[in-house]
């Protein structure tokens, strides 16, 4: 008998597809679409979510404890911050939403795997040789990223409430921020979702106007100094012109 083209009806006996599909997480016990060439494999992701709980609360411990808010505008900031981290390894570790959406809504053809997060690699049909390019890519991001909102605190934790123009500040003016937006092109490369591609220019803009308000308080509290240090270094994106103490300050 001719098998229909829009489906092929399996048993199912994982434990864990039943699991997933009571929490409404999985399609119907044991459908495989071939409209889209899509098998859909028991849901491994439930496994995965230690994972993610385990990388949210590291990844949170270093925001909260290295960016330090304290106005609630920082907070705000840092909650921003906080959803992505969220909605990263959520997915990442735990229901591929974005998957879910590109296959059901738009009906791209990606493989149910946890591999297929390397979403820009699926995409252009690289598979997982294409994700560990990614990988290779996306991690240097993070961890400079990382160094640069450490070396941030460092100097600020320092500082004795002093006008801050070397090290990290000698080559931007707001280190530690410059660091979340690299951490976050990081991330994006290595594994991009749909909420972290809504929330990544929110928290651009929220940092853009916090470093606007620091600066007003800091002109008001320096003066002249911040002005003249204003004039001569950038804000977020350093100026690369062969400058070796720059690249040393790093």
């Amino acid at each position: 008998m001719p098998v229909p083209d829009f489906a092929i009806k399996v048993r199912s006996r994982s434990r864990i597809g039943h699991r997933a599909r009571r929490f409404g997480l999985g399609p119907p016990t044991g459908w495989r679409f071939r409209r889209m060439d899509i098998v859909l494999h028991e849901w491994e992701w439930v496994d995965l979510w230690p994972y993610a709980i385990l990388m949210i609360v590291i990844t949170s411990w270093v925001l909260y404890h290295f960016i330090a808010p304290e106005s609630w505008r920082d907070w705000a900031g840092a909650g921003l911050v906080q959803a992505f981290i969220i909605a990263l390894y959520g997915e990442m570790y735990g229901f591929p939403l974005t998957i879910y959406v590109l296959t059901s809504f738009l009906e791209i053809r990606i493989p149910l795997v946890h591999s297929s997060g390397h979403l820009w690699a699926t995409l252009l049909g690289y598979g997982e040789n294409g994700g560990a390019i990614e990988m290779a890519i996306g991690y240097p991001f993070v961890i400079t990223g990382l160094i640069l909102i450490i070396k941030g605190w460092i100097r600020v934790y320092f500082s004795d409430g002093r006008l801050l123009t070397e090290g990290v500040y000698g080559v931007v003016r707001h280190p530690q921020y410059a660091g979340i937006f690299i951490a976050i092109l990081g991330q994006l490369i290595h594994w991009p979702t749909i909420p972290t591609l809504v929330l990544s220019p929110l928290i651009v803009g929220a940092y853009f106007r916090l470093a606007r308000r620091e600066e007003a308080r800091l002109i008001s509290q320096f003066g002249t100094a911040y002005l003249e240090y204003r004039q001569r270094v950038p804000m977020f994106v350093p100026r690369w012109r062969g400058n070796r103490q720059q690249t040393a300050a790093l």
